[in-house]
C-alpha cells in the first residue's frame, strides 16, 4: 500500500510545454534532491504538447522545492504550476468505467453533450485517450465517481441525440485477459443473409427476404420462420452451396478484428441461424475456434426443404455461448457478443459485454453498446486497442495497412 498522507501536505505539479527528451528525468531530478514521495503522475503528449502531472509529498520546505521546480521549468522553456493542499482522488474514486465515443465525424457538439451528462451524473473523466481517427474518429473516456450502471442507460440516450456510437464497461480485470467473442454471421460477420443468397437458385428470394427481415424485427418466431424459409429452399442442388460460399463477402474489418485478437490469445465463436455448411467452412478459413449453426438435410445431391436436429434459435444461441465459455473456461463476464437481429438477444444478454451491430432498433435498445459504422473491426477500440497497436501488429506480421486519409 502508498503511505498515507495528509493532502495538505501533498504538492500537484503541472508541467506543459512543448516536448523534448529529458523532460520527466530532469524534473524527477528536481525531487530526489527534496526526498520526496511520488503519489502519482500521469503524461500525456498532443501533438508533441506535453502535459505532466505529479503529485508528490511536500518537504517542509516546500517553497524551496517549489523555487526550484519553477527554475527548472524555465530552463526547459516550459510553463509550471505548484499547488498545495491537493488530495489524492484515486483513493476516493472507486467505481471506474471506461466509456467508447466512435464518430463519423465525431463532432465537438457531441462530445460537449456526453461530458456533460457525466458530470450531471457526480462523475470525473480522469483520462482521454484517442483510440482511432480513421476510418472512425473513437475516443476512450477513463471516468470515475459513478456506477456503470448509472452512467450507461444516461450516456446512451445522449449518444442517439447526438448521432454517435457510445459503450460504457465496469473497469474490469476481465477487460485485459482471455476472452471470447461469440459472433453472428448473417448481416454481422458477413454481408447480407446466406439463406437468401440459397433462395435466389430456387427463384424464392424475396419471399426469403421477407420472412428474413420480420423474424430480425422479433415480428415472428425465429424457428417457425426458419423452417417456412428452409421449405422454400426443397429441389435446390447442394453444389448450389459451394457457389454461395464463394459469393459470401465479409463485413469490413473481419479478417482484421479476428487476427488482431487471435494475437492476443482470444478465443472465437460463431453462432448462427444459418447452416453449417457454410459456416463451418467460414469458421475454418479464418481460424475461428467453435461454430454453431443448422444442419440442412441433403439427399440424392439436393436440399430436402428440412432442417436436421433443433434449431439454432435465440434460445440455442445463448446456450451456445455457454457452453463455449465453460469450454475455453472463461466466466460469461469475459464474453463479448455480437448481433444484429431479434434472435441475437438472448446471447447480447447472457454476454459481459453484448454489442448491437447495425442491428435492427429494438436490439440496438437491449444491447450494452452498439455499433452502427459498417466497420466490424471498430469493436477493437471498445476492448481498448488502439489503430496504431493494430497496425504495428500487422506491420511487424507482414501485413500492408492502407494509408489514413490526411
Amino acid at each position: 500500500m502508498p503511505p498515507a498522507t495528509d493532502e495538505s501536505k501533498n504538492l500537484l505539479v503541472t508541467l506543459t510545454g512543448n516536448d523534448r527528451p529529458g523532460v520527466t528525468a530532469a524534473m524527477f531530478a528536481v525531487f530526489a534532491t527534496a526526498g520526496v514521495v511520488v503519489l502519482d503522475i500521469e503524461q500525456i503528449v498532443l501533438r508533441n504538447r506535453l502535459v505532466l502531472g505529479m503529485l508528490v509529498t511536500a518537504p517542509r520546505d516546500w517553497k524551496k522545492l517549489r523555487d526550484a521546480v519553477e527554475r527548472t521549468a524555465a530552463d526547459l522553456g516550459m510553463s509550471v504550476e505548484v499547488e498545495k493542499g491537493v488530495g489524492d482522488t484515486e483513493a476516493r474514486h472507486r467505481e471506474r468505467s471506461h466509456i467508447t465515443l466512435l464518430g463519423s465525424p465525431l463532432k465537438a457538439s457531441a462530445v460537449s453533450a456526453v461530458a456533460g451528462r457525466i458530470a450531471d451524473c457526480g462523475a470525473n473523466i480522469d483520462r482521454i485517450e484517442r483510440m482511432a481517427r480513421y476510418p472512425v474518429t473513437a475516443i476512450e473516456l477513463h471516468v470515475s465517481g459513478a456506477p456503470a450502471e448509472v452512467l450507461r442507460p444516461l450516456l446512451t440516450a445522449e449518444a442517439k441525440v447526438q448521432g454517435i456510437d457510445l459503450a460504457v464497461q465496469k473497469q474490469s480485470l476481465h477487460r485485459r485477459g482471455i476472452r471470447l467473442i461469440v459472433m453472428d454471421v448473417d448481416s454481422t460477420l458477413i454481408q447480407g443473409e446466406v439463406i437468401e443468397m440459397i433462395a435466389a437458385h430456387a427463384g424464392c428470394e424475396a419471399e426469403v427476404a421477407r420472412v428474413t427481415e420480420a423474424a430480425m424485427r422479433g415480428e415472428i418466431d425465429f424457428e417457425e420462420s426458419l423452417r417456412q424459409r428452409v421449405a422454400l429452399l426443397e429441389g435446390v442442388p447442394a453444389a448450389a452451396l459451394d457457389e454461395v460460399y464463394d459469393g459470401i463477402v465479409l463485413a469490413p474489418g473481419a479478417r482484421t478484428l479476428v487476427r488482431t485478437l487471435r494475437r492476443l490469445g482470444y478465443r472465437f465463436a460463431i453462432v448462427s441461424g444459418g447452416f453449417t455448411q457454410v459456416t463451418d467452412r467460414l469458421a475454418a478459413e479464418l481460424g475461428i475456434h467453435f461454430a454453431r449453426a443448422n444442419e440442412l438435410e441433403i439427399v440424392d445431391g439436393r436440399l430436402t426443404g428440412r432442417i436436421i436436429g433443433d434449431v439454432v434459435d435465440r434460445a440455442g444461441k445463448a446456450a451456445a455461448l455457454r457452453e463455449f465459455a465453460a469450454e475455453v473456461g472463461v466466466p460469461v463476464d469475459a464474453v463479448i457478443a455480437v448481433g444484429d437481429g431479434a434472435n441475437d438477444l438472448d446471447m447480447l444478454n447472457a454476454a459481459g459485454l453484448g454489442i448491437a451491430y447495425n442491428a435492427k432498433p429494438l436490439v440496438r435498445d437491449a444491447a450494452d453498446a452498439a455499433v452502427n459504422v459498417p466497420y466490424l473491426d471498430t469493436i477493437l477500440y471498445l476492448l481498448g486497442i488502439s489503430r496504431d497497436e493494430i497496425e504495428d501488429a500487422d506491420a511487424d506480421a507482414g501485413f500492408v495497412t492502407p494509408a489514413p486519409p490526411l
